[in-house]
């Protein structure tokens, strides 16, 4: 393998693009929740519950737990119980059962004058069958206590149970006794979606037929109906006034999902896809790739362990609509009486409503696209401190050929003041800086000091980059690599740069003339004179110097690498689910950090070191430190994969891109997300903060670079140019410019001082939580660089703002 060189200056005229797939995503496994028995103690724990006991979930699982207890039924059948937090018509969240119904327009206002469990007659009918059930199987411990819970009487059963033993008037028993357990419990079972349940046939007074009291849980509305109700819908959205369509049209995806979904759990598969072929098409196409997942799910058996699924079922989709559109949607339910939408709004749905103007098509479509619908606007309404810390105070020293220089010129003050600028620039506090000491971070080393020195030396002779003063590129080639390349990095000070790769290997190799040397085995190291000044030098063992190394450890490939700030270690993780830590020093693995279970893909180093974060197929980030084996912080609420991770400049915070289309950052101290961003249209594959900590730009799949305010939580530009994923991002040293690198094998641009300086401070007051993007990326474009025929990986900008790409060559 060898890297080869390229120096651009100007735009060149390349063959055609071609174009490359992007690492692999997707959601995790889902999990199902088994229930096991051992004796009837267990049933002991459901006391407390008993007071709620009419939740259908609470009168599934006892009957499910009897029949475990008199085994009917395998200890082993899964049981799918969970709570799901309801909303009513004002979007106030109540803590209910996920497969309780929602109430409709029509009789929300009688939902909250519901009697206790013995009050209403059905509701006796059912507790006294499910009392009869466990009678049957021997649990007469755990019938008394229902039955104390419930305040029935200690006769009221036995009354009962004769009357059950009876044949009813139309022949057949209706008491428990005729039923097994396998028949009872499939009629228990609901989905969990809320539909209008059909009336439930008349029964004898007084008598708990269980087949004919739970039987109204497992029915569904009419499903033909299900095309009548989302055609009337859509007809009446198409009538509105042009300022409530945008809005209002928000709602026609979540609802033919679910829709669909009950259709398909109900076991109406003809139905079912007579409805998807009708409505798909008129789903907006940033939608597609989870309409074709949803098209896979034809039967009732496809959805058990369906991450898509999963997904939907486990958040609501959010909405953001004005005041005003959201009350014609209501009145025009309420007077259709249209519950089967109603209920699924209610259920599966959170409306953010804001006071003012409704949103336009281009306003709504920026922030739309995302997994979950647009973020709540309290989810970006916390306080963040994005400014950088206060530098140490560390005298510069002038150079012996900057000290000629100033003597022969005869001005010897020329380049201080430019020295002294930096350094007073560095030294001054943010005002939204977070406090020096509001996370631990490592004391600076006498290596570390030196290395700021010569930072601070590197940028006096910074270029500074602007409109008329573009970077030159310099691209590193990857030729012949077979091995699949995957990940690259350089070094803060440019001298390294590693690759991760799909057969399991990470390769090093020296930049710069200097090569790569082992430290000396502890026998030579015992001969040397630790006194003597080039100590560092002296412990290096000349015989193992070459250009490159190659690092072995990992069981699968290299997804993300990273490289300490001090040069002294380097991370890489990987498909195996561990990231390990490799040394420099000895070019020998450390550590492995294993705490994901799923591949990890990509991994980065606090800009303070000590610290790095990682990302993967369990959909959380983790927070680590290098002398922790296990996760300081995990970072949970993604719906998909975390495909990337950043850390902030001042080291406060994490920034996670995610195949769920969202980007959320991360509070390192307390581990609460702060930010919630939403807009992009496919999975999120790079992401980039600027020098000064207050902006965010993003790369995805949809071929667009947006760029975020934090402090505001808000999108404040929108760059189209690409044609493929963006893959790379970096600002430069000075913030002024933006650079892009994409799988159309072209690097791009941007002017990132004109986009932020453009903002008007007046439009992050706005009531509708964003401002109005300008169609302006042609202006903002600085310049396009193509290469010949490779993707670009990673960017770079030197110390001195010369661009650096890397990419692997495809034939």
């Amino acid at each position: 393998m060898s890297i080869k060189v390229y120096l651009k200056k100007k735009k060149d005229n390349p063959p055609p693009l071609r174009n490359r797939t992007s690492r692999p995503g997707g959601g995790r496994a889902s999990h199902t929740h088994t229930c096991h028995s051992e004796n009837q103690s267990d049933l002991l724990i459901l006391r407390s519950q008993f007071f709620s006991f009419f939740n259908l979930a609470h009168a599934q699982f006892i009957l499910k737990m009897a029949a475990v207890q008199g085994g009917m039924v395998d200890e082993k059948e899964e049981v799918d119980i969970k709570t799901e937090p309801q909303s009513d018509g004002l979007m106030n969240t109540n803590a209910t059962d996920g497969r309780q119904l929602s109430p409709s327009p029509s009789s929300s206002s009688s939902a909250g004058s519901s009697k206790s469990a013995a009050g209403a007659p059905e509701d006796q009918q059912t507790l006294l069958a499910v009392l009869q059930f466990l009678r049957k199987n021997k649990l007469t411990e755990s019938v008394e206590i229902l039955r104390r819970e419930a305040g029935l009487p200690e006769d009221a059963l036995d009354t009962k149970g004769a009357d059950c033993s009876a044949p009813s008037s139309g022949g057949t028993a209706g008491g428990v006794d005729g039923l097994d357990a396998g028949s009872l419990l499939s009629r228990v079972a609901v989905s969990s979606s809320a539909g209008t349940p059909a009336p439930t046939k008349a029964v004898a007074d007084d008598q708990p037929d269980v087949s004919v009291v739970l039987s109204a849980y497992s029915q569904q509305g009419d499903p033909a109906l299900y095309k009548v109700y989302y055609s009337d819908l859509k007809k009446f959205i198409e009538s509105v006034l042009d300022c409530h369509r945008a809005e209002l049209s928000q709602v026609f995806y979540p609802l033919f999902v679910h829709m669909y979904l009950e259709l398909v759990y109900n076991n109406h598969e003809s139905e079912a896809k007579a409805f998807f072929e009708k409505f798909s098409g008129d789903q907006e196409c940033y939608y597609e790739d989870d309409l074709r997942v949803l098209s896979s799910l034809t039967k009732k058996e496809h959805m058990r362990g369906n991450e898509t699924l999963l997904d939907f079922r486990t958040s609501k989709f959010v909405l953001r609509i004005s005041r005003d559109s959201y009350q014609l949607l209501k009145r025009h339910l309420q007077e259709r009486q249209n519950n089967q939408i109603w209920n699924i709004i209610q259920e599966h749905l959170y409306i953010d409503i804001f006071d003012g103007m409704p949103r336009s098509k281009s306003q709504i479509d920026a922030m739309s696209g995302s997994l979950a619908g647009e973020a709540k606007r309290e989810a970006n309404k916390a306080k963040v401190y994005y400014g950088l810390l206060k530098e140490p105070e560390i005298e510069v020293p002038l150079d012996d050929e900057d000290e000629e220089a100033e003597n022969e010129e005869g001005k010897p003050k020329k380049k201080k003041p430019k020295k002294d600028s930096m350094g007073s620039k560095s030294k001054k506090q943010d005002p939204n800086a977070p406090l020096q000491n509001r996370i631990p971070l490592p004391e600076l080393k006498d290596s570390d000091k030196l290395d700021k020195i010569m930072y601070m030396k590197e940028s006096t002779k910074r270029i500074r980059l602007g409109r008329e003063n573009l970077p030159s590129i310099c691209f590193y080639t990857f030729l012949n690599a077979y091995q699949g390349l995957t990940a690259v990095d350089f070094t803060d000070d440019s001298s390294l740069i590693a690759g991760g790769f799909a057969d399991s290997t990470v390769r090093v190799w020296s930049v710069t003339p200097k090569k790569l040397r082992k430290v000396k085995s502890a026998a030579d190291l015992n001969l040397i004179d630790k006194e003597s000044d080039d100590v560092l030098e002296r412990i290096m063992d000349e015989k193992t110097a070459s250009e490159s190394k190659i690092l072995y450890g990992h069981s699968g490939p290299v997804y993300g690498i990273s490289f300490s700030p001090d040069r002294n270690y380097l991370l890489s993780c990987s498909e195996d689910g561990t990231v390990r830590l490799w040394s420099l020093l000895t070019f020998t693995c450390l550590v492995g950090y294993k705490g994901h279970n799923y591949p990890v893909w990509d991994t980065q180093f606090s800009p303070y070191g000590y610290y790095f974060v990682s990302g993967g197929h369990d959909r959380v980030a983790r927070l680590w430190a290098t002398d922790h084996y296990q996760p300081l912080r995990i970072f949970a609420g993604h719906l998909a994969d975390v495909t990337c991770t950043r850390f902030h400049p001042n080291s406060n915070y994490v920034v996670t891109g995610s195949s769920d289309r969202t980007i959320r950052l991360w509070d390192v101290l307390t581990g609460n997300c702060v930010r919630i961003f939403t807009g992009h249209k496919g999975p999120i594959h790079t992401l980039a903060f600027s020098p000064n900590g207050k902006f965010l730009a993003s790369g995805a799949t949809d071929g667009r670079v947006l760029l975020w305010d934090i402090g505001h939580g808000l999108m404040v530009s929108e760059l189209k140019g690409h044609t493929d994923t963006v893959y790379a991002l970096r600002f430069s040293r000075d913030g002024e410019l933006l650079a892009s690198g994409s799988m159309d094998n072209t690097v791009r641009l941007w002017d990132a001082a004109k986009a932020f300086d453009d903002l008007e401070t007046d439009d992050f007051t706005a009531a509708t939580g964003h401002i109005h993007l300008q169609d302006n990326s042609q202006e903002l474009l600085l310049g396009t660089y193509m290469s010949k025929s490779t993707p670009v990986v990673h960017l770079h900008f030197t110390r001195r703002n010369l661009l650096l790409a890397a990419g692997s060559y495809a034939a």
